[in-house]
């Protein structure tokens, strides 16, 4: 029986960038770093809901390729925030590499709004953002009345 979803894996080129970038910048949690025999380095970060493991080679790796729509594999890592505009200002400042500004999502049934930037690497990351409903507005709002 399946319990939950545990890590996605990739291999990032500078360790230290890369824990900068999710940790810094996007909020994830270390939440343990080695360092290989043959000097390649691993860290777990902590997303709230699962783990981003990442992998350095000791000798770095190139930068990342945008899996084409005909081709299967994944094509982004998404992260939920509250508020993505807020987020997507802050990075954007920040230099991050920008994809694709806010805007709502095509599938409002899940999402409300989206934007999408690169990781240093060129991995694709999508800023996510749920719709709240009325009564996580008023509570949100310090107007909880139940």
């Amino acid at each position: 029986m399946l319990k939950s979803f545990e890590h996605i894996g990739m291999t990032v080129s500078d360790m230290d960038r890369a824990i900068d970038f999710y940790c810094g910048l996007l909020g994830l949690r270390l939440h343990l770093r080695k360092t290989m025999a043959d000097g390649s380095g691993i860290a777990f970060l902590d997303a709230g809901g699962g783990m981003l493991e990442i992998f350095a080679p000791a000798g770095g790796a190139a930068r990342a390729v945008d899996v084409p729509e005909s081709t299967a594999g994944l094509r982004h890592l998404t992260f939920l925030f509250e508020n993505v505009d807020e987020t997507f200002a802050r990075l954007e400042q920040a230099g991050v590499e920008i994809k694709e500004r806010p805007r709502l999502a095509v599938n409002a049934e899940v999402l409300h709004k989206v934007a999408f930037l690169r990781d240093p690497d060129g991995i694709q990351i999508e800023l996510a953002e749920k719709r709240t409903s009325g009564v996580d507005s008023l509570r949100s709002a310090g107007n909880d009345r139940s």
